[in-house]
Formats: C-alpha cells, structure tokens, sequence
C-alpha cells in the first residue's frame, strides 16, 4: 500500500471511492466543495493505493474555531475506504498519515464527527469534555471528538463553525 497527496489525476477515482464506500455521492461532493475553496489543503488530501489503484481517500480541510481568540484548526472529514478493500487497516493508515502530514505543516487540532468506538484507537477524544463546542446540536457529544497533534494545543477551547464548503454541497453538481 502506498499513501500520498492527492494528484489532479487522481479526483475521478477519489470520487469513485467516496461513492462507493458511502453508497451515494454527498461526501464526494464535499470532497468537490472543500477542493474548490479557500479551506483546501492540498498536502492533507491523501489517497491510499493498492496495486495502482486508489482504494482509500481521507481529507484534513480548515475550518473555523469561534474562541479567544478565534483561529483556524483541522476537520478530518471525510475519511474513506472502497468496500472490497475495507478491514485490512487502510482507513488506520490514512487516519495515521494524515496526522503525521498535519504536523509536519505545525497544524494542532483536529476535530471530526464520527463513530466513537472506532476514532479514540487513533488518540481521538470528546471534544465536548475537553471545551470544544460541537456545531450542530443534533451531533451526539460522543460523536464529536477531537485529536491533539501538539499537546500545548490541550486547553484551547471554542466552538467549531463549518466554512461554507460544508453546507453547499447541495450546490455542487456531479
């Protein structure tokens, strides 16, 4: 398995996976939306390939803290893997690159939402607990989590607040 950023080459199949592995195509849609803003880091948009073939994608895309002061941090979303290629820890990989690919930028805080038995094997905690506001109260605080890439980042607090990428993916076409 190899693990690098993304290429212009690579968005089809980037989109191909999301689809496949989501069973639609609203995620590769905010794929399209994240790409296509200011939010957009192109070193932290990671496919995984097995064989020459783009099997997994995750994305790392700013978004916006609303504290004191306000700042931007990290939104792993989304993280997939295509179904014939799932449970053999491509989707642990791609979690692991794109953290150590975070740091390597000085980024220190990445939030998602996601299954809370699954993300905390990966240093993932309840954002909640920790003071970081969830953006939607309809989010289950336990789906809300968030991993320090430095720990003097551990205290930061605020509420996270989506760029619009995340809400017009209703916009985007296919």
């Amino acid at each position: 398995m190899n693990i690098r950023p993304e290429t212009a080459s690579d968005i089809d199949a980037i989109r191909d996976v999301n689809d496949a592995a989501f069973g639609g195509d609203v995620e590769s849609r905010l794929v399209a939306a994240i790409r296509a803003s200011e939010h957009f880091v192109p070193e932290l948009s990671l496919v995984a390939e097995v064989a020459g073939e783009i099997v997994g994608h995750v994305l790392l895309s700013h978004v916006f803290l609303r504290g004191d002061p306000d700042r931007m941090i990290l939104s792993l979303a989304p993280i997939c893997v295509h179904p014939d290629h799932q449970n053999r820890g491509i989707g642990g990989a791609l979690i692991a690159a794109a953290a150590d690919a975070a740091r390597e930028l000085g980024e220190d805080i990445v939030v998602l939402e996601g299954h809370p038995g699954y993300y905390p094997r990966f240093g993932f905690e309840k954002a909640v607990a920790l003071g970081i506001e969830k953006p939607d109260p309809r989010v289950p605080d336990d789906a809300f989590m968030v991993l320090f890439l430095d720990e003097s980042a551990r205290g930061t607090t605020g509420k996270l607040a989506y760029p619009r990428a995340f809400h017009d993916v209703d916009a985007i076409g296919p």
